[in-house]
């Protein structure tokens, strides 16, 4: 009986653990998510297809304005590209999550981006995380390649 009780309260603390950790610091100038960056050095995110050229990846540093963020945990956030359409971002290892509030803010990233093809059913599952209509979902039917950025560390620059 005493094990029994000592495993519960072992789990009770490491829920408890668990939760403190994923409560996600607001964004703010100078908050970083993950590996800690600096915002020295970055290519801007529109200047970011002439830095892949031809080898289809480019790792370094990336600036951009983010212009969704997935709304069940922060999972992955998109970057505002002049065109108007957006550059998916996402975490390496899922080892960090992005606040709601980070919308609008400008920020700076560490990792790696490369053209990939996403499948109809993770757009649909990205589109639902982002809280898009049931309308807008099924309106997604065909893959898209585009750039993908895994990100190691996010700073906010403003």
């Amino acid at each position: 009986m005493r094990t029994i009780l000592s495993l519960f309260a072992a789990a009770l603390l490491a829920a408890g653990g668990a939760q403190a950790q994923t409560r996600i610091e607001p964004a703010a100038p100078g908050v970083t998510y993950g590996k800690s960056i600096d915002a020295q050095g970055a290519v801007a995110l529109n200047d970011l297809e002439k830095q892949i050229g031809s080898d289809t990846s480019y790792t370094g540093k990336i600036e951009g304005k983010v212009v969704e963020v997935c709304k069940k945990k922060g999972c992955f956030m998109k970057l505002e590209r002049e065109n108007g359409e957006a550059v998916m971002v996402k975490f390496t290892d899922y080892a960090f999550f992005m606040p709601q509030n980070i919308v609008g803010k400008t920020v700076v990233l560490e990792g790696k981006a490369k053209v990939t093809e996403t499948s109809v059913e993770r757009l649909r599952h990205y589109a639902e995380d982002a809280g898009k209509s049931k309308t807008e979902i099924e309106k997604i039917n065909t893959p898209k390649k585009d750039i993908v950025i895994v990100a190691d560390g996010v700073v906010v620059v403003k």
